[in-house]
């Protein structure tokens, strides 16, 4: 069982029943692709947060864009919340059905749907993960950098404005998507974008979705950026007395503009996680876990130029990993940190943190949430995107004990307020959903969510649209 929904959060659940004739509308539509069971629903209303809430009252399992369009008239027509639904990985209790409703699953929208290699871009449907894309785009040179770890859909990582391992060097999706098809909250299907590099044709509507946790429309297809695939690429770990060191080396690193391509930090639980589930020998100290792309010559020149930084900072015992295999083994373990975390507690849930600061107080920030948890006596473990100033702490909390999650928010609280005190941010890449709606406030301020509130009334007036995120209407 989950913890219970926060109390700052119950307004929130105010439940709309799907009326009959829209259950035996969509039936008559989708047939069995609509699905109403018991098991069905339960899986669609829960993702990877620590957040228990209803089910959605249907699920409909849609193949296409006109699929969608067709359920989102309905919901329109009943005034009935819909969700998208995408693989269930996000964290902070995006696909809960706070409002009841209809869950619209996108994962059999799976299709690429053209790779433009000459021009650097491919167009997917939304179910598409990360990794068939990567999949399918291989045989061209190319490839998509974005990266969060889980094989989430792209849909998904767009609706949260995604990032991960790879942000440093090639952005995030807000810099990586060109253009988008959306169904809105009147059935409409609209396009934004195109496949050119740059626009000034009006409001930047492909921006604007790109972020609102499905609240504003449903992504159904979407225009990536690719890359070419690097001449070179090298991995290598560095081990460090403190995680003030590591994360100064990092600080080092950017300041230099060295063009790392991913700068991750693993605190000593963390690596001992990781090695107790990947089956590693990794030294259980704090980590940099770090990746360089370029021609021959460039990867040999900042690699010595980061060792030697590193080496200023006690960093030691350097370890390179130059073959794909393994490379793979060792990102595959970092990308497997969150469940490895899990099994070091076991039956525990998560409380997950994602603020992001200014690289140039990175180290404040990390240092004084490590030494909170461990004062707290609270278990936890610290992951990082610190390439570009963002971390995880996870505190690893037993759901039967609620003192354990209060301890946990309350950490988190004052994890939140330094951040923002640094003029930082509650989420550098999960985005806000149920858990962060409290911290919306404090770091917009009420201006600017009642601005937000203003588009969403605009675009969804019917407040269908995966009601009762980001903030409260």
């Amino acid at each position: 069982m989950n913890a219970p929904l926060p109390a700052h959060l119950l307004p929130a659940l105010a439940p709309r029943a799907v009326p009959a004739a829209m259950l035996d509308a969509l039936k008559a539509q989708f047939g069995d692709r609509c699905s109403t069971a018991q098991a069905v629903r339960e899986q669609h209303g829960r993702d990877e947060s620590p957040i228990d809430a209803p089910p959605p009252e249907a699920v409909v399992f849609c193949e296409s864009t006109e699929d969608v369009a067709a359920v989102v008239k309905l919901a329109d027509h009943y005034a009935v919340p819909v969700i998208p639904f995408g693989v269930g990985s996000s964290l902070e209790g995006h696909l809960l059905a706070v409002q009841g409703g209809v869950s619209i699953d996108l994962s059999r929208m799976n299709k690429v749907i053209a790779v433009n290699a000459e021009d650097l871009t491919v167009t997917v449907q939304a179910g598409v993960t990360r990794m068939q894309v990567n999949d399918e785009i291989r045989h061209t040179g190319l490839f998509f950098p974005i990266d969060p770890g889980a094989d989430a859909s792209i849909g998904g990582m767009c609706a949260t404005r995604a990032s991960g391992t790879n942000a440093v060097r090639y952005g995030t999706m807000r810099e990586n998507v060109l253009g988008l098809t959306v169904v809105t909250a009147q059935g409409e299907v609209i396009h934004t974008g195109t496949r050119a590099r740059k626009s000034s044709a009006g409001y930047d509507l492909t921006r604007l979705m790109i972020g609102s946790e499905g609240t504003l429309g449903v992504m159904t297809e979407i225009t990536l950026r690719v890359y070419p695939q690097p001449e070179a690429v090298s991995a290598a770990t560095c081990t460090f007395p403190s995680i003030d060191a590591a994360v100064r080396t990092t600080i080092q690193i950017i300041q230099m503009g060295i063009p790392i391509a991913r700068c991750e930090l693993l605190d000593g639980f963390a690596v001992q996680a990781v090695n107790r589930h990947a089956k590693l020998s990794l030294t259980e100290a704090p980590m940099l876990l770090m990746e360089f792309h370029g021609s021959e010559a460039s990867v040999a020149e900042q690699a010595a130029t980061v060792q030697e930084i590193a080496s200023e900072h006690g960093g030691e015992g350097f370890q390179w990993a130059t073959t794909p295999e393994e490379r793979k083994k060792l990102w595959t373990a970092r990308h497997h940190a969150y469940f490895a975390g899990l099994q070091m507690k076991p039956g525990c849930r998560t409380v997950t943190t994602d603020t992001c600061v200014p690289i140039s107080r990175l180290a404040e920030s990390v240092v004084s949430a490590s030494e909170e948890a461990v004062a707290a006596g609270l278990q936890h473990y610290i992951v990082g995107h610190v390439g570009d100033g963002n971390f995880h702490i996870a505190y690893l909390v037993d759901p039967t004990k609620p003192d354990e999650r209060e301890t946990a928010e309350r950490l988190n609280e004052a994890l939140v307020m330094r951040a923002l005190a640094m003029n930082g941010t509650c989420t550098g890449e999960h985005g806000i959903g149920l858990h962060k709606m409290g911290f919306l406030v404090s770091e917009a301020g009420t201006g600017a969510i009642e601005m937000m509130r203003t588009v969403k009334r605009a675009l969804d007036p019917k407040n269908i649209m995966n009601p009762g995120k980001i903030f409260a209407l």
